[in-house]
């Protein structure tokens, strides 16, 4: 049942907030973070705060620099996933997004 809400759509949980619904109550947990200033996870090298500890990590390796999400078209390194993801669409040429106004295509939001 909880899988399916991601092809159902459903978002029964609701931010007493802003009215903002999300689909798990993790989501909504995390969301409600924002309102109350909640960012328990501080990055020891120059003290910004984060709601999650994975944006926590994912923080610190710009300090290091690390970059471990490589290209194997061209060799560039990446931060995340997501960018490496986004950066093999130049590879490629996929367009996925789509102008629901002209109908344009675009490779990127």
């Amino acid at each position: 049942i909880r899988h399916q809400r991601i092809h159902t759509g459903e978002t029964p949980h609701q931010c007493s907030e802003c009215g903002k619904c999300f689909g798990y109550k993790e989501s909504l947990l995390r969301h409600q973070k924002l309102h109350t200033g909640d960012r328990p996870y501080q990055c020891p090298e120059c003290k910004k705060t984060f709601v999650v500890s994975a944006e926590l990590r994912r923080h610190q390796k710009k300090h290091t620099g690390e970059k471990p999400f490589k290209c194997e078209e061209c060799g560039k390194s990446f931060l995340t996933a997501p960018l490496l993801q986004a950066h093999h669409r130049i590879h490629t040429g996929l367009k996925p997004y789509k102008c629901v106004e002209c109908g344009k295509c675009f490779s990127q939001k």
